[in-house]
């Protein structure tokens, strides 16, 4: 694998030879002071320019960071274009995730003069790396402070129980007609999110609300104390029911618990009824089963 310094001397490299390029900045994780400085972080780099269309109709030019393994593009169907709703203005901005054959991956955009002073498709974590045509902000030091976790107000706090709680009775009746994509799928994109959105605001509570939790949650391990992060493993499960309503159990108890300290924290009134009514129901669906 090229080493860092290896990247980063093609980026600018090329950045510096094409007069198509004003200014180039990086974004994303290697800006971030507080992620671990691992090989496995991307090179998020934009590239502020005269136009787009060119760079569209004719990827050559990437050959020059070396042979693309596998690429994805912004008008990708089923692709972060897609997920994002970034599918449209490509004359105004596009991009490519690029993944290398010795292992390093560069996520490039290109955006013109005006979408740049917008500031549409950057954060505070933002670097300049080279600037032409003195065009790109003057900004404070890169910091993730834009995706710190929030402290949730009560209106969001009883929305969450409440999503956990009613997607657990689906996750339950899915269960019940022997469907286990719907009942799976609804676990873990809708009952497992709340939970973990309610995990990031005990961590939330630890820590002033000053630190990320990461995409996907994906700093729990990092912040949640041993005995939640056990916990939190356990909600995990196979294909077996047996196995899947002993998750459900686990994660209804874990949730409980972090959303009393929540609520407590808060001020907030934590909705009992909801949960009894919620396990109530659950109750009645394996008593089905049996």
């Amino acid at each position: 694998m090229r080493t860092e310094q290896e990247m980063m001397n093609l980026i600018l490299d090329f950045a510096k030879t094409d007069d198509r390029i004003l200014a180039a900045y990086l974004k994303g994780s290697r800006t971030n002071p507080n992620v671990p400085l691992d090989i496995y972080r991307d090179f998020d780099i934009m590239y502020v320019v005269t136009e787009t269309y060119s760079f569209i109709h004719d990827t050559s030019w990437m050959k020059h960071f070396g042979t693309v393994m596998l690429m994805q593009e912004q008008d990708t169907d089923f692709g972060y274009g897609e997920r994002f709703q970034i599918r449209s203005n490509y004359d105004e901005s596009y991009s490519w995730l690029l993944l290398f054959d010795d292992g390093n991956r560069i996520d490039v955009g290109v955006e013109t003069l005006a979408v740049m002073e917008s500031g549409r498709n950057r954060n505070k974590l933002f670097l300049p790396l080279l600037d032409k045509v003195d065009c790109l902000p003057h900004l404070p030091p890169p910091t993730d402070e834009d995706f710190h976790i929030k402290k949730p107000s009560k209106k969001r706090f009883h929305g969450c129980c409440n999503e956990f709680f009613w997607s657990l009775c689906d996750v339950a009746k899915g269960i019940a007609r022997d469907e286990l994509p719907f009942a799976m799928t609804t676990y873990h994109t809708l009952s497992r999110e709340m939970l973990e959105v309610m995990l990031d605001w005990y961590i939330g509570i630890g820590t002033n609300y000053t630190v990320s939790g990461g995409k996907l949650h994906k700093y729990l391990k990092k912040y949640l104390p041993s005995d939640f992060y056990t916990a939190y493993q356990n909600i995990y499960c196979d294909a077996s029911y047996t196995s899947f309503w002993a998750s459900i159990d686990t994660a209804i108890q874990l949730f409980r618990k972090a959303a009393l300290l929540v609520a407590q924290d808060g001020g907030f009134a934590y909705p009992e009824q909801e949960e009894q009514a919620a396990k109530k129901y659950m109750q009645y669906i394996r008593s089905t089963l049996a």
